[in-house]
């Protein structure tokens, strides 16, 4: 398998196996594991040799929206932006924030997977070995009417697929720089707010006769066993069991 000089940044994490992988234009005795992390930068060139099975995620960040996000997050001109190459390498922060990112595109829950990408960028740069930058001290969190305008948003929305874009958008910020002031503001991220919402409007409506795959869709979850594990997670009952209690 050869990249010639692929467009974009490239992160990639191996889940499982990886043995039989091997950099053909690297160290030739290094070879892929379970938590192992690839780090290609635009405009590279690699070679790879692929002998057994195994899954791993990629991460795909345009050069432009990399370099907006270093400079919104650590106050530094875009053109200081260095992405070194890292080939299996342990970074423990980033394969937590990467493996979130999977587990939550798997379970459709695009607002924690967006959360985790831009964590990952994040997580990246302040690793002493890839840069060891600091972020950019956060004061005073969102504007009172911004705060307003995105709650609003998303009790209209709650029903729906809420991306942090759109969020941002409200703010006219990037979506790490509205990540950063959304918990400054309220202390708990975007998905954290979203979610909690969403298990206080199904325990409302719990009390009604609806089925709950049905409450589940009116709450944006994106299926029943979704709305039960998050349910679960805040109140410490399955929906079921909270219904009965009610």
């Amino acid at each position: 398998m050869s990249y010639e000089r692929p467009d974009g940044h490239t992160f990639s994490l191996y889940l499982t196996g990886g043995a039989g992988t091997r950099r053909l234009d690297g160290s030739p005795a290094a070879q892929g594991r379970p938590g192992a992390l690839c780090v290609m930068p635009q405009g590279h060139s690699s070679e790879w040799e692929i002998t057994d099975p195994f899954e791993f995620v990629h991460l795909y960040v345009p050069d432009d929206q990399m370099r907006r996000m270093f400079a919104e997050t650590f106050d530094r001109d875009s053109r200081l932006m260095v992405l070194p190459e890292a080939t299996f390498a342990d970074a423990p922060a980033l394969a937590r924030a990467l493996r979130q990112m999977t587990q939550a595109m798997s379970a459709g829950d695009h607002l924690l997977a967006e959360e985790a990408m831009t964590q990952t960028i994040n997580d990246f740069f302040v690793d002493p070995r890839y840069g060891g930058m600091r972020s950019r001290a956060i004061s005073g969190g969102l504007a009172p009417h911004i705060r307003r305008r995105i709650v609003d948003y998303i009790e209209a929305h709650l029903d729906e697929t809420i991306r942090l874009q759109d969020l941002a958008a409200i703010g006219q910020l990037s979506a790490f720089h509205f990540q950063r002031m959304f918990r400054a503001s309220y202390g708990v991220s975007p998905h954290g707010w979203v979610a909690h919402r969403r298990v206080e409007r199904a325990k409302s409506m719990l009390s009604g006769m609806d089925p709950i795959a049905q409450i589940a869709s009116a709450c944006g979850f994106s299926s029943q066993s979704h709305m039960t594990r998050a349910f679960k997670a805040g109140t410490g009952v399955t929906p079921s069991a909270y219904r009965q209690r009610q």
